[in-house]
């Protein structure tokens, strides 16, 4: 029997665009997809395990074993930096991580700036490269209307459409990076599964 490569999945909008883009793949996902209540998913025929996690938590999984491979966001990777190797750009999920602010913004180089986010290392890592000084203020959600009940100066949040900003009368300052899907694996899983991980990859990557 063939080894089983465990996969974790990311939940949500995300979870969806990585289902298709399996199938495309070859790797039937109806199941995945239809059974909400069950938590693992194996098909032995094409050896893989899949299981759903919350995308802040894939990295996790696959960093300490549990899964081999994972789907999970540039954002994260960059935000929590996990020791794993990223093999591909799924090229899916593409957003962007970006700095915002109400229309009038003005920032006063004589003021340490505010930035409410939940990308403390990417913010601390982006202003640092511009040497300004500024206080981080950890949100994990609605962080848009942090400027505009004058608790931040910005925002660092990631940006799709851009629609929730301009409907906050927020506007884009700058953007820091463009992030997209990608494909980790577990050190040692690459070590001793590399045939049937290389096998997953490519049919990703040749089919996506």
């Amino acid at each position: 029997m063939k080894p089983l490569i465990t996969v974790a999945l990311p939940k949500g909008r995300l979870g969806n665009e990585v289902c298709e883009k399996f199938k495309i793949a070859g790797y039937s996902m109806d199941e995945t997809i239809s059974d909400t209540r069950k938590l693992i998913f194996e098909d032995e025929n094409l050896g893989v395990r899949f299981f759903w996690a919350k995308p802040s938590d894939v990295h996790v999984y696959v960093e300490r074993g549990a899964a081999d491979v994972g789907i999970i966001g540039k954002d994260i990777l960059l935000e929590y930096e996990p020791d794993v190797y990223e093999l591909l750009d799924l090229e899916i999920g593409k957003c962007k991580i970006c700095v915002a602010a109400k229309e009038d913004f003005f920032d006063n180089k004589a003021k340490t700036l505010r930035v409410a986010t939940k990308y403390k290392t990417i913010a601390k890592e982006y202003y640092m490269s511009k040497g300004r000084k500024i206080d981080i203020i950890t949100l994990n959600g609605s962080i848009e209307i942090a400027p505009l009940l004058n608790l931040s100066d910005v925002i660092v949040d990631i940006v799709e459409t851009g629609k929730t900003l301009k409907e906050n009368n927020l506007v884009i300052v700058d953007k820091i990076i463009d992030v997209s899907a990608r494909f980790i694996v577990n050190k040692s899983s690459y070590r001793f599964k590399e045939k049937e991980i290389n096998k997953l990859k490519q049919a990703l990557e040749s089919r996506g």
